[in-house]
């Protein structure tokens, strides 16, 4: 009796020993399960994070129409252009040599009167200066004679020419008559002319025996043309040389700019084309055209001469000034041709911002040839697509903030 209790025991605890095992096993499957559909709902939870994430590579900036104004930003529609290529050559600006003058007296004599000086803009007849001549009264005093050895001259030939006609005088002394008019018309003509080449001219021949003669040393120097003293070299009371420079006269209304073009540029450079003279010290650039290139080479600076002619209404191309030249060599027509201003360096890369329904959009490009204002597009840019030509260091500066954690520019 005591070994059947015994054996019911062990079954009892057998079976129970079993169930619960059983159940253990079970409740790990179920653990397990739950464990790994949570990893697969983390995992699901990263992707559409990652999803997220990616969604915003790309960065854009949003402005409104006023904003856009405000900023200053100005668009512009890629399109072909032409690139002007340069060329800089140091040059000078100085006188115009076709307008300058050196005054001189052209006789010797004293000086009187000084009515001008340095500076002064006078206009052309002007009156400058006075001397007191006796070489310009000898040769009024030697005009005055020979016109009055003309008229006796003359006088004896018409007296000889009708008593030769008579026949109350012979031959020989009317030919003697006329011979002698002839030389006191040459002495006259001779005399006039010396006169003429001293500034005399005929109004003031003519009145010449009319004339009072404390007025025959008086000799007048004018101007022989309009513009401006830039030299004096005469003083009252001075004696001055008949081939003494008193005086220098230039018209500023125009100056030459001499360019020394090197050896290698003479190929390019040539009669007609464009040149951008930059004077600097405040002074505004200004743009001529080549008028003259020189044929020789200077042996000590290895460098040819061209000219520039320039306006000088203002007065502000001084002579002396050294300026640089910009001549154009090179106008090639590309297909796409941007301002400089449109360019900005974001990421390591050379970016123009493009117009897109959503935003602005920083683009790479590619840049090939370029001047001070204008630049070459290889690729990155198509013809047609809306960009932005100023203000795009603005909206450089909006993705700046948005990199530093302002999300509400991208």
């Amino acid at each position: 009796m005591k070994i059947k209790y015994v054996i019911i025991s062990v079954a009892v605890v057998t079976t129970l020993g079993l169930g619960l095992f059983l159940w253990r096993n079970a409740h790990h499957d179920d653990s397990k399960h739950t464990d790994i559909k949570h990893m697969e709902d983390n995992h699901d939870e990263h992707a559409h994070m990652n999803e997220g994430e990616e969604g915003h590579e790309e960065e854009i900036v949003q402005l409104s129409d006023k904003e856009i104004q405000e900023f200053g930003i100005q668009l512009g529609s890629a399109k072909a252009g032409k690139l002007n290529q340069y060329i800089e050559l140091p040059g000078e600006i100085v006188l115009n040599a076709d307008g300058l003058a050196h005054v001189v007296p052209r006789v010797a004599g004293t000086v009187r009167e000084v009515l001008a000086t340095v500076g002064d803009r006078i206009e052309a007849g002007q009156l400058l200066a006075v001397l007191e001549s006796r070489e310009l009264a000898n040769g009024k005093a030697a005009y005055l004679a020979a016109i009055e050895r003309e008229k006796l001259a003359q006088a004896n030939f018409f007296r000889e020419e009708r008593l030769w006609a008579k026949k109350v005088t012979s031959e020989q002394e009317y030919l003697d008559a006329r011979q002698s008019l002839a030389e006191a018309r040459i002495e006259k003509s001779s005399t006039e002319q010396q006169l003429h080449a001293l500034g005399l001219n005929d109004s003031v021949l003519k009145d010449l025996p009319d004339h009072p003669d404390a007025t025959y040393t008086r000799f007048e120097i004018r101007a022989p043309l309009g513009g401006t003293i830039i030299e004096k070299h005469m003083t009252l009371g001075e004696n001055v040389s008949a081939d003494t420079d008193v005086f220098s006269i230039a018209d500023l209304s125009t100056v030459w700019v001499n360019l020394n073009i090197y050896q290698k540029d003479l190929v390019t450079i040539h009669k007609g084309q464009t040149v951008v003279i930059e004077i600097g010290h405040g002074i505004p650039s200004v743009e001529g055209k080549i008028a003259w290139v020189g044929p020789q080479i200077d042996e000590a600076t290895r460098t040819a001469k061209a000219r520039v002619e320039l306006v000088n209404s203002a007065g502000n191309l001084r002579p002396g000034f050294f300026v640089t030249a910009k001549v154009a060599v090179g106008n090639d027509l590309l297909d796409i041709v941007v301002p400089k201003t449109a360019l900005q360096s974001f990421e390591g890369n050379t970016v123009v911002f493009v117009r897109t329904d959503a935003g602005f959009v920083p683009k790479p490009v590619e840049i090939g040839g370029q001047n001070e204002a204008s630049v070459e597009i290889l690729s990155g840019l198509i013809e047609g697509q809306a960009y932005v030509t100023k203000g795009s260091f603005t909206l450089k500066a909006q993705l700046s903030k948005g990199a530093f954690g302002d999300g509400h520019n991208h």
